[in-house]
């Protein structure tokens, strides 16, 4: 549903201030952005009266909704994303937002006309397409230490997708990840492998497998199912029993991630 944050963090007005000011306001305030606020705070039936809201448009790379309270005035900040966004997506937003730093509880009602946009195939091509302009590829080389991803890449593609999936950016992880194996981002289209993986003592065909199971990704995009976003689809988790290995290989995985 895109990434919500909120705080009733410390320090003065004046230190928040220069600081919006130092970054400048790069997309614009929302139009009846406070009075809106105002009404989403009096509906979730939050305690007092109802603070000064600043609410403005921001470019990040991602959905995304933040807001900050300094002392009587609240910061929030929306996606760009939701710049065409309908009354009920933003008031759906607002309500989630307030929820969180008031301890309110937000109803379906309010929150649902957000959630479908956030969810849509829309929404998510858009990300998508704004990310590959805004997220910088990670400064990576594919060629590792003890693994050349795109030797393997080449070797997994011609073994099981015939030779036509394109190739996106790839390359090793900056840091060593303690969760993860791997990820693909769609927006700037480009596969990393965490770097704790190249090393001797990792069989190659773990290394080939979560590359792999990331290939898989770029021909099954995520998709939307009902309420929900699906990531490994039927399709795709009957493809990831394709590799050789498949069962002993995920238990090399599981004892690595311990």
């Amino acid at each position: 549903m895109g990434k919500v944050e909120g705080s009733q963090s410390t320090g003065t007005l004046q230190e928040f201030s220069e600081r919006m000011r130092s970054k400048g306001n790069r997309s614009g305030l929302v139009p009846g952005g406070s009075s809106l606020f105002q009404r989403m705070f009096t509906r979730l039936g939050c305690d007092g009266r109802p603070p000064r809201f600043r609410v403005e448009f921001y470019p990040y790379s991602s959905l995304v909704l933040t807001i900050r309270r300094r002392e009587e005035v609240v910061y929030v900040r929306f996606s760009d994303l939701l710049r065409r966004a309908p009354l009920a997506v933003l008031e759906g937003a607002a309500a989630l937002l307030l929820a969180r730093v008031y301890r309110r509880k937000a109803s379906g009602a309010l929150t649902e006309a957000y959630l479908e946009y956030a969810r849509s195939d829309r929404t998510r091509s858009r990300m998508n397409q704004m990310r590959s302009g805004r997220v910088r590829l990670a400064a990576t080389n594919p060629r590792g230490d003890h693994f050349d991803l795109d030797r393997l890449f080449d070797e997994l593609n011609a073994k099981y997708f015939e030779g036509r999936l394109q190739r996106p950016h790839i390359g090793w992880s900056t840091r060593s990840w303690r969760r993860q194996f791997g990820c693909y981002d769609p927006g700037p289209n480009q596969i990393l492998l965490n770097r704790r993986m190249d090393r001797p003592g990792v069989p190659a065909c773990a290394v080939e497998y979560v590359l792999f199971h990331e290939m898989l990704h770029v021909k099954h995009p995520t998709r939307r199912s009902g309420c929900s976003m699906v990531s490994h689809s039927r399709e795709f988790r009957e493809e990831e029993k394709r590799f050789e290995e498949f069962e002993r290989v995920r238990r090399i995985l599981d004892r690595l991630a311990r």
